[in-house]
């Protein structure tokens, strides 16, 4: 399956499962919005993504916050 064109959030993704759909998407071609509240592993998800040459974006967010979940989509929006 190629993804180039797409953009995938995933969220939880900076570890474990979740972290393993970023990464497998991004080797289809997604540009990946990575997820998750730890912004330490986050960024060691996006820095991962990246060597490998994925396009990734992190954004820290607490997806059990509305308000926070907004903000995400409208940072991947913009």
């Amino acid at each position: 399956m190629r993804l180039e064109g797409k953009v995938a959030i995933v969220t939880g993704s900076a570890q474990g499962i979740g972290g393993a759909c970023a990464s497998r998407l991004a080797a289809e071609g997604a540009a990946l919005v990575v997820v998750d509240i730890h912004e330490a592993m986050l960024t060691a998800k996006v820095d991962e993504i990246e060597a490998a040459g994925g396009q990734a974006l992190g954004i820290r967010c607490d997806v059990s916050d509305q308000a926070q979940v907004n903000a995400m989509l409208e940072q991947t929006i913009a």
